[in-house]
């Protein structure tokens, strides 16, 4: 009696099979939640404020939702800026006192990736009369850059 599983039938079931799964992968990937680009930035930020390496830089200049900086790593001199839109409540009143030295975290394997504020980390320092104050920016020493 001859058997039904002949290889080509084989070849055949195992290529339905691998197609299945591969639809079935398609379909999920498809369906789960795409992050929004706040999530995205959001993420980096957190990811920076975990990972990224520490270095000094100098704001520039402080916008209504924008910080520009600059920072050094390597010899190579970045000139950059974050949006600071969701980071409002982590900010002193007197946005013009950031203005000076910072701490920056980067992110070694691209030093242009960066970020001077996030909701877990700050490299601003705290101004002087500003202790106590409504949005006023303070660190712990041993915590400051």
């Amino acid at each position: 009696m001859a058997s039904i599983f002949t290889g080509e039938v084989i070849g055949f079931l195992a290529g339905g099979l691998a197609l299945g799964a591969g639809l079935t992968v398609l379909l999920l990937s498809s369906r789960r939640k795409k992050k929004t680009p706040e999530e995205l930035e959001a993420q980096r930020r957190a990811w920076l404020s975990t990972y990224g390496k520490l270095g000094g830089g100098e704001i520039l200049e402080v916008q209504d939702d924008r910080i520009s900086f600059l920072y050094g790593v390597r010899g190579v001199t970045y000139n950059t800026s974050q949006d600071i839109t969701d980071l409002q409540d982590y900010l002193p009143v007197d946005r013009w006192s950031i203005v000076g030295g910072v701490g920056v975290r980067y992110d070694p394997r691209n030093p242009a990736n960066s970020v001077v504020i996030s909701e877990k980390w700050t490299g601003l320092r705290q101004q002087p009369g500003t202790a106590g104050k409504k949005g006023a920016v303070s660190l712990p020493r041993d915590k400051r850059p």
